[in-house]
Parts: C-alpha cells; sequence; structure tokens
C-alpha cells in the first residue's frame, strides 16, 4: 500500500464497511464462471439479479431483495439468450424492467413479473439486433426514459430508442464508431449529454453522443496518480456524487478501498478499507432509494463470492449516535422518474435528473409547496420580440411555472412580517392570554411544540424547492440559448 498523510477532517472520516448476517446473505447462488469482466449483478429496491451457469445457452436470475437464506436449486430463471450472458442492468425507472447482453449479439429487454416467479421466462419484451459481434456492456441513460446504450466487439456503441411498439429492433437511433478496439466501460455525466469510455487501446474518449463527435481524447496527464497495490486483478470504480466519495473494488480480492474527491489538491484523500478474506468476483450496488437510512447507511454493495455461492450485502456505514435522520448525510438524490422522454434527448435536450429526499414520508421535489394566496404576476417583457422570433409552447410554459414558484416563494418569505400571523394550530401567539395554571401550561408548549415542526418542515421544503428551481433554470437557460 502507497503512503497516506494525515487524518484530515470529515464527517466521512470514519465510514467502516460491515457484512450482514449469514441469514441475511443469498446462499447457494450458482453465479456464472465467466472470465468476462464486468459486475455480473444489477439491485433495485425490489430485486438482485446474478448471471449464472447454463448448460446450453446464457441465463440469469432474478431474486426479490428480501428473499435470503438458501435458494431451492430449481428457482425459474430469464433464459432467453443462445449464449452466455455479459452484462445487465435494471431501468433506473422501473424496477420491474431489466435488460441483457449476450455473446449472442443481441440485447433483450425484460418485464419481470411483480409476484414470484414460478417458470423460467424465455420470451423478451423487446430484442435488439444491431450488433455484428458479442454485446459486451449496456447502459441506460440516466434521465432520459427509454434510452438504451449498447457496446459491442465490433467496436460500435449503438444507442436505442425503447419508445416503441415493435418487438424487434433492428435499427438504433445512432452509432458511434470512434473506438478501433472493445470499449470496456462507458458512464454518463449527470445530465447524460456527455458519454466517457474507457477502450482497449488505452484511451478514454468524451463523447457527444446525439453529435456523435469525440470531445476529448489525450487524458494523459492526470490530476493525481496513486498505486493501490501489486495485484494484477481488475479495480471496479464507483463514484457517489452525493457524498463525493470513491469506492474501489477489488475483483479477485476481498478489498473495499473509499476515498473522499475535493476539487483542490489533493483531490483525492484515502478515508480506509474494508477487508474480507472472501474475494469477489463480481459486484452489484444498491441504488440509494434503496439504502436503510435509519442506520446511517450510505452506501452498500452485493458481493458475488463464487468459491462458496454466496452473495454477501455489505454496507459502509456513518457511525452516529443518535437515531434521528441525518440530513447531514444524505442531500437530494436522484430518484426513480425519468426527467425528459426519449425523443426530447434525441432532440437536443438536457436536463437535470429529478431529485428526491431519502428522509421519510417526504413528497417529491418537484411538487409545488402548498401556500397562502400569492401576490399577482409581475409582467415581463416580451420574449419573443426581444430574442427576434418566435418561443416554442413548451419553453412559454416552462418559464411560466418557473415565475408562478418564484411567486410562491416570496409569498411565504412575507409571512413572518404580518403582525397579526393566525398559526395552523388554531392559537394566535400575539392575543392568546398567559397561561394560568400548569395544565394551560403545558397545552401551550406541546402545541408551540408542534407549530415548531411544522415551520421546520416547511423550511425544509422551501429549500428542495429553491434547489429545483435552480435545476430547472440552469434547463432553462441552456435550452433558450439554443433559440
Amino acid at each position: 500500500m502507497s503512503w497516506h498523510p494525515q487524518y484530515r477532517s470529515s464527517k466521512f472520516r470514519h465510514v467502516y464497511g460491515k457484512a450482514a448476517s449469514k441469514e441475511k446473505c443469498y446462499d447457494c447462488v450458482p453465479i456464472t464462471h465467466s472470465v468476462h469482466d464486468n459486475h455480473f449483478c444489477a439491485v433495485n429496491p425490489h430485486f438482485i439479479a446474478v448471471v449464472t451457469e447454463c448448460a446450453g445457452g446464457g441465463a440469469f436470475l432474478v431474486i426479490p431483495i428480501h428473499q435470503t437464506g438458501k435458494l431451492d436449486p430449481h428457482y425459474p430463471r430469464i433464459c432467453g439468450h443462445k449464449g452466455n450472458v455479459l452484462d445487465i442492468k435494471w431501468n433506473p425507472f422501473n424496477d420491474f424492467v431489466i435488460a441483457s447482453c449476450s455473446e449472442d449479439a443481441t440485447v433483450k429487454i425484460w418485464d419481470i413479473p411483480k409476484h414470484l416467479l414460478t417458470k423460467n421466462i424465455t420470451t423478451p419484451k423487446k430484442e435488439l439486433l444491431g450488433h455484428a459481434r458479442r454485446v459486451g456492456l449496456i447502459e441506460w441513460h440516466p434521465t432520459a426514459n427509454n434510452i438504451l446504450f449498447s457496446s459491442g466487439h465490433d467496436y460500435k456503441i449503438m444507442i436505442w430508442n425503447l419508445d416503441t411498439r415493435e418487438d424487434v429492433l433492428s435499427n438504433p437511433v445512432k452509432i458511434l464508431d470512434a473506438h478501433k478496439d472493445v470499449v470496456l466501460s462507458m458512464s454518463f455525466n449527470t445530465d447524460g449529454s456527455l458519454l466517457a469510455t474507457a477502450c482497449r487501446d488505452k484511451k478514454i474518449r468524451l463523447i457527444d453522443p446525439r453529435a456523435r463527435t469525440v470531445l476529448q481524447n489525450d487524458l494523459s496527464v492526470p490530476l493525481l496518480e496513486e498505486d493501490l497495490d501489486g495485484s494484477s486483478g481488475l479495480l471496479f470504480p464507483f463514484y457517489d456524487s452525493d457524498t463525493n466519495m470513491l469506492y474501489i473494488v477489488g475483483k479477485g480480492d476481498g478489498n473495499i478501498r473509499y476515498y473522499e474527491i475535493s476539487p483542490e489538491k489533493p483531490y483525492l484523500s484515502y478515508l480506509m478499507e474494508y477487508r474480507s478474506h472472501l474475494p469477489q468476483k463480481g459486484i452489484g450496488m444498491m441504488p440509494k432509494r434503496g439504502l436503510e437510512v435509519s442506520a446511517c447507511e450510505i452506501f452498500r454493495f452485493y458481493k458475488l463470492i463464487p468459491t462458496k455461492s454466496l452473495i454477501e450485502p455489505v454496507s459502509m456505514i456513518v457511525p452516529r449516535r443518535s437515531e434521528s435522520y441525518q440530513e447531514d448525510i444524505y442531500p437530494l438524490t436522484t430518484g426513480c422518474q425519468p426527467s425528459m422522454t426519449a425523443q426530447e434527448w434525441l432532440n437536443g435536450v438536457n436536463k437535470g435528473p429529478l431529485l428526491v429526499s431519502l428522509k421519510p414520508g417526504s413528497g417529491p421535489v418537484n411538487s409545488l409547496l402548498q401556500l397562502p394566496e400569492s401576490e399577482p404576476p409581475v409582467k415581463s417583457p416580451d420574449l419573443n420580440k426581444s430574442q427576434g422570433g418566435r418561443m416554442p409552447p413548451e419553453e412559454m410554459q416552462k418559464k411560466s411555472e418557473i415565475k408562478d414558484s418564484r411567486n410562491l416563494l416570496k409569498a411565504e418569505e412575507r409571512l413572518p412580517k404580518n403582525e397579526h400571523m393566525r398559526l395552523s394550530n388554531g392559537f394566535d401567539v400575539f392575543e392568546c392570554p398567559p397561561p394560568k395554571t400548569e395544565n394551560e401550561l403545558l397545552q401551550m408548549f406541546y402545541r408551540q411544540q408542534e407549530e415548531i415542526r411544522r415551520l421546520r418542515e416547511l423550511l425544509n421544503q422551501r429549500d428542495v424547492k429553491i434547489k429545483q428551481l435552480e435545476l430547472e433554470l440552469r434547463n432553462v437557460y441552456t435550452d433558450t440559448g439554443r433559440y
């Protein structure tokens, strides 16, 4: 191991990994013996999917997330591929749809029933035929609904629009042919407008997928370089943009190292390392909305351990004494709703993800606050004339919604300045007489505590709405610049 500097101040300084107990693991799972370098596992709050061994073709298992313990050896499989399954990915906006790719050069989309599987599934919802050789990677678009990327050993990346009625698609909407060798990994930026790829030719490319152009290709000078160990095994990186933490999982060993990333030097700060004597062949990651926030869990891995036919959950936990919700370690995170349609993205629209709060009982971030009567709308200049052209109707509607939301926030800010504000729990703090008995004092105390709780919730909702408006404004400015 390389030498690490002295400890630095961080709320994630003491994050530790906690392996699940035996009864909370998945036992007797026939994990694939394929030597392909991939995760072989995909997780969402409802299911865990894992590539398995299958005679005469390729298959994978879909197990309900709470069905731990020993797996029935005759448990049903999804087995429609004619070759080994190489990658599986859940639809980020539908927990009951999963995509798979295989050595048979096809990509298949599957509907998973909400009830327990009772028989093998052999017929996919859609089949994508376009690659000439085996398909090794698939990725869903992070913000647009039903956009899927696939990468094959024909050195091509294909973009598919699944918003069609056809069961078999043979023509992708776009084909990226900037690579001269096999693509080893793909990753999007936050709004899905850019795609980064790592290729076997030892080059990293930053690509505009809609324009099919390489924006940057020379990344030979890194900001920071660090030697982890002398092992020749593959490393799987997982970046958590909510906490700015980077997890490095080694294939063939049982270690998980984690770091904190910052925009200033030293850029990468070592935190700690989770160690286990059980080596992992692949690994899955639970989305943030499936974490146990009451236990201060900020990340959860699912280790595939073929030597024991075991899938072991490992939780990354921030040690806190309080059992209440810890807002500082759970910022707004990506939800399970798309922010735009497939056609909008193909037409050039960029939108960030719709954010949600992980606080129990929280509603959607993009819902308008229910506030008292707002001030009349202010007449704005005619943007159509100032820009010398006609603004699309959807653009005018978007600006109108943002303006109305601003007015609601202004109305809320004026509330505390009102001299005689009537509170929601039915008493007036300025006109209510002072309590004369202990019972009256307790009643007033409880009512004030309830009012304080309500006001805190209102403030939290306002902060959430402000962040959402900032995202919408940024998208408006981006879209307006194109007209």
